[in-house]
């Protein structure tokens, strides 16, 4: 029998944050729809009071390291993946210190591709000082994933600032039948990955934007800004394409797997980051809406901090109507926006919001605004961790 009733909590309740941090494997199912390495810090503090955090990333980045690797073997991004990884791995297991030593190291970009190679096959061979520390069988198994990447490389692959932690997952990718989902669930176990790490999707797309002036950008990383000059118009439509050179918009659909962990969720969170590439663009395939309102659990959202360049021209107010107009997309007839969102989690007081926090016009939306302090000492902006998780495990 299911019940549903109401109850008060205390933000943060140092009764419940207790309990939790005593049995952190039972902890709560806090769901996270984000990219990038915005929750790299909180994931440390969320740790210590839970265990079944799940992280639902995109595999949508086209800038760095992986959109050499997805160019080279047709295949979505895993930087974001290996991030959310390592940031969540057990730190007091034998090994994980120097294998996350390893999977955060790049190869030089000052060097030649000969040179890169042969310290490349060092690694391999287990003779490199990085590798050389991880106890076996550890290092075997991240060894046979580097030969898997060596042996399949094309020879004009450009090694320069590779991220060894991506070309071990590539590796693991092409070993295991091109299965994303089981190169995750190996590298989870190998490392005791404190949570559950997926992508929304496994499908190889990119993101395209239609911006107010006309203009249409492919690639994330032309959208967020960070390797090319920030967006002068404000967004007016983000989609998914199949590649940089083809406009045209194509859509993909949420597998069971992950609409069942969206809807067994004890809470879930649309958290800070950069707005559109991160946030947006995973809720972007077809079924994401529909598994949010068959989740019976509350639903927050964490706006960012200051000016997000992909947020050009908007104010937050702007940013919950958008992000509840993408949510609603699979039925808008069906989907209300008490479905699909709850909370607006801010700092009125400390935390600096584009245009401010307008209680009253989110109100008349249907949303409660959480108003608490979620910095150390100095305002600004940048969050405090331990604050941050200590609100979200309350929510639940």
């Amino acid at each position: 029998m299911q019940v549903t009733f109401k109850r008060q909590i205390t933000l943060p309740d140092p009764i419940v944050l207790e309990r939790h941090a005593r049995c952190p494997h039972l902890g709560p199912k806090i769901l996270f729809f984000s990219g990038g390495t915005a929750l790299k810090d909180l994931c440390r503090e969320l740790i210590t009071y839970t265990h079944q955090s799940i992280h639902v990333i995109t595999p949508f980045d086209s800038g760095g390291s992986s959109a050499i690797l997805r160019r080279a073997f047709d295949m979505p991004a895993i930087g974001d993946l290996r991030s959310r990884l390592m940031a969540l791995a057990d730190r007091t297991v034998r090994g994980n210190p120097e294998i996350r030593s390893l999977f955060s190291y790049r190869l030089p970009a000052s060097r030649s591709q000969g040179a890169l190679e042969r310290e490349l096959q060092e690694m391999i061979l287990g003779d490199h000082p990085l590798s050389r520390v991880i106890p076996r069988p550890m290092r075997t198994i991240i060894r046979r994933y580097l030969r898997r990447f060596y042996n399949n490389m094309d020879r004009f692959f450009d090694l320069r600032g590779a991220s060894i932690g991506n070309l071990v997952l590539t590796g693991g990718f092409l070993a295991n039948d091109r299965d994303l989902e089981s190169i995750l669930f190996i590298v989870s176990n190998l490392v005791k990955v404190r949570g559950y790490v997926t992508a929304v999707v496994s499908d190889n797309l990119h993101i395209g934007a239609r911006l107010h002036d006309g203009t249409t950008i492919l690639g994330q990383h032309a959208v967020t800004g960070k390797e090319t000059p920030p967006i002068t118009s404000p967004v007016e439509e983000i989609f998914l394409c199949d590649s940089l050179d083809a406009p045209q918009q194509v859509s993909c659909t949420l597998s069971g797997q992950v609409a069942g962990l969206i809807q067994t969720a004890d809470l879930i969170c649309f958290p800070m980051g950069s707005f559109y590439t991160s946030l947006i663009a995973n809720v972007l395939p077809h079924g994401v809406g529909t598994a949010i309102k068959a989740a019976s659990c509350p639903k927050v959202y964490i706006p960012s901090l200051g000016q997000d360049p992909e947020t050009i021209g908007m104010t937050l107010t702007d940013q919950v109507t958008t992000l509840i107009h993408y949510l609603r997309r699979d039925d808008p007839d069906a989907i209300t926006p008490a479905d699909i969102l709850d909370f607006i989690l801010v700092d009125r007081t400390r935390g600096i919001y584009p245009g401010g926090v307008d209680g009253k016009i989110l109100s008349k939306m249907g949303l409660s605004v959480l108003d608490v302090n979620l910095f150390e000492t100095i305002p600004g902006l940048t969050f405090d961790p331990g604050h941050l998780a200590a609100a979200l495990v309350c929510l639940t």
